[in-house]
């Protein structure tokens, strides 16, 4: 499909303090939209003046929640290239969402192209102060007219790019979690491991109250024993414990993060022992007492590493390696943001140079 392109007459403003962007506050000049009517498959891929989108209210995206979204980032190098990190394992998870939805799959490779063009488009948009990217937002709905239950015969694509600095207020700096032992999130043979809104929707109540009592996120439990930790509400969980890093495995409750994936493919070609297994939170603060816990950590696209400072379970409180960011965490960070901004090699073929 060829992609038409509109472009804007009415340029916005950008942001002219970068070091103050935040997360989601700006957007970009374009977008790029592409139409699923049934029979017809995908079609009209085009990119045009970001603007508001005419729905009609019995849209079935409104009324039964049948959407899904990526998350990815465009980094300015040092340089002055642009760069993606891995966008491909984004369209791929992408489909496997859409599968759980029932929303017709995606050309993965046509959205990963349409998107770098929407980026080259809106590429003087791309933050270069340090630490800042353009976050690009994929998502799919349903715009059927219909009240009733079924999957939608029209559905519409689209991305928007936001140029932002850091995802907590803390940056890097280690932040305080509270687990979960009264709200569910999600179980097996729902849609914990698709990316899709219901999960989001799901955490408010917890987000809602652990904010409440100074707490940045929830860390959730399995939603049957509430006893095994799954991710945190926008990110994977590791745990370093007596040398050895553990992590959540996937079972269908937890979302595949593309970080936490870099971060296990890392951590094992520098010999370090990962592991993917169940691990309770009881397990978690038995290591505490015996201080064997080293150090704790999120991994995410909006935040790429976000080290965790301290656990609050029930009226216990973990703090964790005295409150700071652990060697292991600093690491990966270090390696991790290198490759997006092109400041260190990429033996690893992750990275995409507009």
């Amino acid at each position: 499909m060829q992609i038409r392109i509109e472009k804007t007459t009415a340029p916005k403003q950008k942001p002219q303090n970068q070091t103050k962007l935040g997360f989601g506050n700006y957007y970009t000049d374009h977008m790029f939209l592409m139409n699923y009517d049934i029979g017809e498959g995908w079609h009209d891929p085009r990119i045009v003046p970001y603007g508001d989108l005419a729905l009609d209210p019995a849209a079935m995206c409104l009324h039964y929640g049948q959407e899904v979204f990526e998350g990815l980032k465009a980094y300015r190098g040092q340089d002055g290239s642009v760069l993606l990190f891995r966008p491909e394992k984004n369209m791929a998870r992408m489909n496997l969402s859409n599968d759980r939805l029932c929303i017709p799959a995606i050309d993965e490779a046509f959205c990963a192209e349409a998107i770098q063009e929407l980026v080259r488009v809106d590429a003087d948009w791309i933050p270069s102060a340090e630490g800042t990217s353009l976050y690009i937002r994929p998502f799919i709905f349903a715009i059927d007219a219909h009240v009733g239950v079924h999957p939608a015969h029209h559905l519409l694509f689209c991305v928007i790019l936001s140029p932002v600095g850091a995802y907590y207020p803390e940056g890097l700096n280690p932040v305080k979690i509270f687990v979960e032992n009264e709200y569910v999130r999600a179980v097996r043979g729902g849609m914990g491991f698709a990316k899709t809104g219901g999960n989001y929707a799901a955490s408010l109540k917890a987000q809602d109250e652990a904010g409440k009592l100074g707490y940045t996120q929830v860390l959730w439990l399995d939603g049957i024993e509430r006893k095994y930790v799954e991710e945190v509400g926008t990110m994977n969980v590791f745990f370093v414990i007596d040398g050895e890093v553990i992590t959540p495995a996937l079972q269908g409750s937890i979302l595949g993060g593309i970080t936490r994936l870099s971060c296990m493919e890392l951590l094992r070609s520098w010999g370090i022992p990962v592991t993917e297994r169940a691990i309770s939170i009881e397990e978690i603060a038995e290591t505490h007492g015996l201080g064997k816990l080293e150090e704790a950590f999120g991994s995410g696209t909006a935040a790429v590493i976000s080290p965790i400072g301290e656990l609050k379970w029930g009226e216990r409180v973990m703090g964790i390696n005295g409150g700071q960011i652990g060697r292991l965490s600093q690491r990966l960070y270090d390696e991790l943001t290198g490759l997006q901004w092109g400041r260190l090699p990429d033996p690893f073929g992750w990275t995409v140079t507009l």
